[in-house]
């Protein structure tokens, strides 16, 4: 290969490598199964990634929950001090007073994490250093009567786009505006949850 054509691969390479977006975790999703059955428990920490001033930040944690039909049901803000932890009952917290009428059995629940005024519709600084993890039940589908275990995993870290960004905040403004207090998560715990099998 000559040395123009090596500096053309390179060139290309550089432009290409500039155009792919990677997932990090500014950027957090995860689900929640079988609520009809018993509920879910998220929790989040902060790892102090993000400083200024040689001070680790407080970080808001942004949480959008929507249904099998994709659509918003709930937004709302937690904050969680370097090292804290928050943890939030799905159903007591994110699905307690939902925007629509139903309550549903699963859910999708979005994470996003900033610096600054905590308020799921405005985000303009988003942040590093949010971990998150969550239960769900699964059932035992080899038993005859069906049974329920409890799985905690970690939120899959995930691509934040500008439309998605857009999307979620403008439809938690619409639902600050419009739901009449409906649509709002309820309560930021800050002692950490169990999980349990049945609706309490």
């Amino acid at each position: 290969m000559t040395v123009k054509a090596l500096r053309f691969a390179l060139a290309f390479a550089t432009v290409a490598f500039s155009t792919i977006a990677f997932a990090d975790d500014t950027f957090q999703v995860r689900y929640a199964a079988n609520l009809n059955i018993g509920d879910s428990v998220v929790n989040f920490t902060n790892s102090g990634a993000t400083v200024a001033g040689g001070v680790s930040q407080n970080l808001c944690i942004n949480l959008f929950a929507f249904d099998p039909q994709e659509e918003l049901i709930a937004c709302c803000t937690c904050n969680v001090t370097p090292n804290g932890l928050v943890s939030l009952s799905v159903i007591k917290s994110l699905i307690a007073n939902p925007l629509t009428p139903a309550i549903p059995t699963s859910i999708v629940i979005k994470a996003v994490a900033s610096t600054g005024t905590c308020n799921a519709s405005v985000i303009t600084n988003t942040a590093h250093g949010l971990l998150a993890w969550g239960t769900t039940l699964h059932q035992n589908t080899s038993t005859v009567t069906p049974t329920y275990a409890v799985t905690e995993t970690a939120f899959s870290d995930a691509t934040l786009t500008a439309a998605e960004l857009n999307h979620i905040t403008s439809f938690c403004g619409f639902i600050q505006a419009n739901g009449s207090s409906f649509g709002i998560c309820r309560g930021c715990p800050s002692n950490g949850l169990g999980s349990s099998t049945s609706v309490q």
